[in-house]
């Protein structure tokens, strides 16, 4: 699987995964150091690892022995996308209702 293949919303459905993110935001991590804050094996975590970096959630360096996981905004760019356009659409769902409702209230008869 190429990376950046992979679908974002299949990748952050995972709880850990999630999980794996947020501890990201903070710093920058080892595996190693991801791992150890789970309850499942290491090659479980990464495999969630893998599937963050080939979504493009993360970008892994080597620095010696170790592999450090970092975010990439890749990933997010499509979640972003999908975000904004659900946002336009009920700021226009909410914009008709409140010319439909100003446009109801000056047709009532006046007392």
């Amino acid at each position: 699987m190429d990376r950046y293949n992979y679908d974002p919303f299949h990748a952050i459905a995972d709880p850990g995964r999630r999980n794996i993110l947020m501890m990201l935001t903070k710093e920058k991590l080892s595996i190693n150091a991801i791992a150890d804050n789970f309850d499942i094996s290491r090659p479980a975590v990464s495999k969630h690892i893998k599937i963050l970096y080939e979504a493009g959630f993360i970008a892994i360096s080597e620095e010696g022995r170790e592999r450090y996981c970092e975010l990439s905004p890749k990933g997010f760019e499509e979640v972003k996308e999908w975000i904004v356009f659900f946002e336009q659409f009920w700021k226009q769902k909410m914009l008709n209702l409140e010319k439909l409702l100003i446009k109801r209230s000056n047709k009532k008869p006046k007392k």
